[in-house]
C-alpha cells in the first residue's frame, strides 16, 4: 500500500514542479486530473492523445522521479440531461480511458453521473427516498433508460483497453453508497468497481469497517480524505444539508483533512480492512479542508498516513 495524492490541489504549479514537491515530502503515486469538475490543467487528455511525444514526455515526468500514476480522473456527469454538459462531460470520460490505455494506467476515477427525472429534464434530479411512488419510478427510469445503457457501453470499450473504471460513490450522482455501487457492478460486470472515498460515507452514517469488507475486491482506488461531523447541526437539521460549503459553522459536516475528523483508530481500521480486501493500491491524498491550506493539509495528511500504511511483504510467512 503507498501513500498517494490527488494532484488537483496543486493545479496552480507546474506539473513537473508539483511532481516535485509531492516527490520530496515522500509520497510515492499520484492521481492526474485530466478533465471534468476537477480541471484538467496537469493533463490535457485530448492535447495527449494527437500527440505521442507530448504523451511520452507526460509519463516520463511521474516515471522519472520514481513515482507512479495511481489513476487518471475525470470526475465528471456523464450522465447529464443538458446536451452541451453531457456531451463535454461524456467526451473527457472517454479520454481519459483512451489516455489510460495508451501510457499504460490500469484506472480511472470518475462519478457514476446523475440524469434528470425524465425524458425532457434538463436539470441532474437526485432521488433520496421512494415515497411519494413518482420518486421510485424516476430512480427506475434513471438506472433502466440511462444509466445503465451508458456504462454497459462504456465499460466495454474500457475493457478493450485493459483500464478499470473506479466509480466514486457520491451523493447528487445514482452511485453514492456501497449497495449502488454493487448493483452497478453486478449490472455491467467487474470492468466496474469502486473508488472508496470515506469522507462521503462518513456523514452518511456508514460504516467503513463493513462496508469496506462488503466491498471487498471491488475496490479499485481510495481517496483518504476525512469529514468531521457538528453535533450540534445535525442534531438540529440531520445530515442532509445544502448549506454553502464557505459556511463552516453552519454545516452539518465539513470535509477535513485525514485525522481531523476521526481519530488514528478508525484509519487504522480503514487501512486494515483495506488490506485484509486485498487493496494494495494508493492511499490517494484528497484536499478539500477549508481551514487549512493545500500544503499544510497535505503534509499533516501525508505524516499521518505514513505511520498506518500497510505495506506488502512477498513471502511474508502467517502462523497456521
Amino acid at each position: 500500500m503507498k501513500v498517494g495524492v490527488f494532484a488537483v490541489m496543486f493545479s496552480a504549479m507546474k506539473f513537473e514542479d508539483a511532481l516535485d514537491y509531492i516527490k520530496s515530502v515522500g509520497v510515492q503515486a499520484v492521481e492526474v486530473g485530466c478533465g471534468g469538475y476537477i480541471g484538467d490543467a496537469h493533463c490535457k487528455a485530448a492535447e495527449l492523445l494527437a500527440d505521442d511525444d507530448l504523451a511520452a514526455a507526460f509519463k516520463r515526468a511521474v516515471d522519472d522521479r520514481g513515482l507512479e500514476i495511481s489513476a487518471l480522473s475525470a470526475h465528471a456527469n456523464p450522465l447529464h440531461p443538458n446536451p452541451e454538459i453531457g456531451e463535454a462531460h461524456r467526451t473527457y470520460v472517454t479520454n481519459a480511458i483512451k489516455l489510460a490505455g495508451k501510457i499504460g494506467v490500469d484506472t480511472i476515477v470518475t462519478f457514476s453521473g446523475c440524469p434528470g427525472g425524465g425524458p425532457g429534464d434538463m436539470h441532474p434530479n437526485w432521488v433520496t427516498c421512494p415515497w411519494p411512488p413518482d420518486f421510485s419510478k424516476t430512480v427506475q427510469w434513471q438506472w433502466e433508460e440511462v444509466m445503465l445503457p451508458y456504462w454497459e457501453e462504456t465499460a466495454a470499450f474500457a475493457k478493450e483497453l485493459g483500464v478499470r473504471i473506479a466509480i466514486e460513490m457520491h451523493p447528487g450522482f445514482c452511485v453514492y453508497n456501497a449497495g449502488t455501487a454493487i448493483a452497478l457492478r453486478e449490472a455491467i460486470g467487474p470492468t466496474i468497481g469502486t473508488n472508496f472515498d470515506p469522507s462521503h460515507l462518513f456523514w452518511q452514517g456508514a460504516d467503513l469497517t463493513d462496508t469496506i469488507r462488503h466491498l471487498g475486491d471491488s475496490i479499485y482506488h481510495f481517496h483518504a480524505k476525512d469529514t468531521k461531523i457538528d453535533p450540534i447541526n445535525t442534531g438540529i437539521n440531520g445530515v442532509l444539508d445544502t448549506t454553502s460549503y464557505r459556511e463552516f459553522s453552519k454545516r452539518s459536516w465539513i470535509f477535513r483533512t485525514v485525522g481531523y475528523g476521526h481519530g488514528e483508530e478508525t484509519w487504522r481500521n480503514v487501512v486494515s480492512n483495506l488490506r485484509l480486501v486485498g487493496y494494495d493500491g494508493a492511499l490517494s491524498i484528497e484536499h478539500e479542508d477549508g481551514l487549512m491550506s493545500n500544503r499544510e493539509g497535505f503534509e499533516k495528511a501525508v505524516k499521518f498516513l505514513q505511520d498506518i500504511v500497510i505495506q506488502e511483504q512477498p513471502g511474508a510467512a502467517f502462523w497456521a
